[in-house]
């Protein structure tokens, strides 16, 4: 018999409705993963509620923002968990819709897999303050979650973290997404806040193939001047059982690409 892997799977939508048109369950019911995380939902409840909330036989649980068509996470999910925690306790980034969690708890093992976008500061200087300020009430809460148990972040982080998680690293020091406190903000999670980065483990010295965000400008996709900002952060123990990874570029549902990576962990 074959080890039974998890396959775990995170994705920007940027619009469930737009993801969908674009083949997004077709290619889910095939990819047979057993949670998808996704991210930037852009709908409320009565959107998703009886049209998106089961899509090809997975479940799905979200976290809407208060404001209409406007961030949102969710996770569909093969297993039925035993917690579901929208939000992390901060008022600002809670009404967001910017947090899910789903415990997957056992006698033996506390275990969670999040959904996360972290906000984008490329509007302006009022977007980088307010993911500056997300930064700072973020990781508190990480660092509360570690000592209890054992998890999954997977999620638009919206930070390349070194030179080779973009293209043009040079013309972008001082553009959101890759400026100094943002990548050092990165550097502490993993040093300090004892969390591993699972694709950069398993994919050490990816350049090009490990892009996951394209701009819509200038024939980005086309030319793979890309960004890596999709992530899966995990605790230690989990990051162990990670065997393969894969970013999916057959499709494209939105404008970043799924990443996938399977870990020998039964639910």
């Amino acid at each position: 018999m074959g080890i039974s892997l998890f396959k775990l799977t995170s994705l920007n939508l940027n619009g469930i409705r737009s993801a969908t048109t674009k083949g997004l369950e077709p290619w889910m019911r095939q990819h047979r993963a057993d949670c998808i995380c996704v991210q930037e939902v852009k709908a409320q409840a009565p959107d998703v509620i009886g049209r998106f909330d089961e899509l090809a036989g997975l479940k799905g649980y979200f976290h809407f923002a208060e404001k209409k068509g406007y961030s949102g996470v969710g996770v569909y999910s093969r297993h039925e968990p035993s917690e579901v925690i929208a939000g992390f306790g901060s008022a600002e980034f809670d009404a967001e819709g910017r947090y899910l969690e789903l415990r997957f708890d056992t006698p033996k093992r506390a275990l969670s897999i999040i959904s996360a976008y972290f906000p984008s500061g490329s509007s302006g200087p009022e977007r980088q303050e307010a993911k500056y300020r997300f930064l700072d009430v973020f990781r508190p809460h990480l660092d509360a979650l570690h000592p209890r148990r054992e998890f999954v972040l997977c999620g638009d982080v919206n930070i390349a973290h070194q030179q080779i998680d973009l293209k043009n690293w040079r013309s972008n020091q001082k553009n959101s997404g890759f400026l100094p406190l943002e990548r050092q903000w990165v550097t502490e999670l993993l040093q300090e806040g004892n969390l591993v980065d699972v694709y950069r483990r398993l994919e050490p010295t990816a350049t090009d193939a490990a892009y996951t965000w394209w701009s819509n400008r200038g024939q980005a996709y086309a030319k793979n001047v890309g960004w890596r900002l999709d992530y899966q952060l995990a605790s230690p123990s989990i990051a162990d059982k990670a065997r393969s990874a894969a970013i999916y570029k057959g499709e494209k549902f939105s404008d970043h690409a799924p990443l996938t990576i399977e870990y020998d962990l039964a639910l």
